[in-house]
């Protein structure tokens, strides 16, 4: 396939939902130049199959996927409320989040607790990992029919509360999180993004949000299942490690967790059984560097698996959501 072809093959049959279009190409000269070329066909495979894998873009630097980002004509999207501390390379570029190597992250789509969540998400291969590393995708609409309907219909029917608590050890600190740790202006961001926010005696901010669990994909109009209930969960935790935050903070005072929209905490078998829908329908292509990834953030949820080795994946946000349809359902309720 010669550098100018547009052809974008479907790298599966049908039935595998969530499985990204495919596009080989010779190593570009110039990858910024070559997306903007082909920027319109690029849009037209996203749109259809939730995710794009372009292979032989050659990408080298942060510099190389802040260019790409530009010529892909999409507003990019300055990073608030993250879970865990990234380095920002340029306006919507991004390092991946601090998180060991030797945990995988479960499934979540990007930033869905977040009022604005980027619609689009891009991924960069610089340096591809030893082993492991892949980035995991599923399709939103699939798994939420997949899901036990009487734990959809109470979700959508409530919603689901993220509560956090910025300790300054574990996980993103206040400034990580809003871009400032000004009591004033972080009460201000919380104001307007609907989020409930307390300063603790000891300076500790905890907040809580709730926020839609399913959604309309604006594109094809299918209702996705779309949140971070199993990933900011404790029981997706490794149980060292919940062990661990749990005695030393509490529940009330882990870093994140998440409960049902009425304040009911979420039990173990849901998150498990949440989990292992997602595994079920889970699609993975290991990276090569130099590879591309664009994903609809809405339509495809994704993963990291565990890694040996150096990996260096960056990832740009952008498009950000501005739909009705997103915001939150009601006030926070007890808990």
């Amino acid at each position: 396939m010669s550098s100018t072809d547009t052809t974008i093959r479907p790298a599966a049959a049908a039935h595998e939902p969530g499985r990204p279009a495919k596009l080989r190409l010779p190593e570009s000269a110039d990858p910024a130049d070559w997306v903007a070329r082909h920027r319109d066909r690029i849009g037209e495979a996203l749109a259809e199959h939730g995710a794009v894998l372009i292979r032989g873009l050659g990408l080298r630097t942060v510099e190389d996927v802040g260019a790409v980002l530009g010529q892909t004509g999409a507003e990019p999207v300055t990073e608030r409320e993250s879970f865990a501390p990234r380095l920002t390379h340029s306006p919507g570029v991004h390092s991946s989040s601090a998180w060991p190597p030797n945990q995988p992250m479960c499934m979540h789509h990007e930033l869905s607790y977040t009022l604005g969540f980027p619609e689009l998400l891009l991924f960069a291969c610089l340096d591809e990992p030893t082993s492991g590393g892949a980035t995991g995708l599923a399709d939103a609409s699939a798994v939420l029919e997949a899901l036990p309907r009487e734990l959809t219909e109470r979700f959508e029917r409530e919603g689901w509360l993220l509560t956090r608590s910025y300790n300054g050890e574990i996980g993103a600190t206040v400034d990580d999180a809003f871009g400032t740790d000004d009591h004033d202006e972080v009460e201000g961001y919380c104001r307007e993004h609907a989020i409930d926010c307390d300063w603790q005696p000891d300076g500790t901010l905890r907040t809580r949000q709730r926020r839609d669990a399913v959604i309309t994909d604006p594109v094809s109009g299918r209702r996705c299942w779309f949140n971070q209930i199993a990933f900011l969960n404790r029981w997706t935790l490794a149980p060292e490690v919940a062990e661990y935050l749990v005695d030393e903070y509490g529940v009330d005072g882990l870093p994140f967790n998440t409960w049902y929209g009425d304040g009911g905490a979420v039990e173990e078998d849901v998150v498990r059984t949440v989990n292992e829908v997602y595994e079920e329908r889970t699609v993975r292509e290991p990276w090569v560097a130099g590879d591309l990834m664009l994903v609809d953030n809405v339509r495809t949820a994704h993963s990291r698996e565990a890694y040996e080795g150096p990996r260096e994946v960056v990832v740009a946000m952008a498009s950000p959501n501005r739909a009705a349809d997103h915001s939150p359902v009601a006030e926070v309720g007890p808990r």
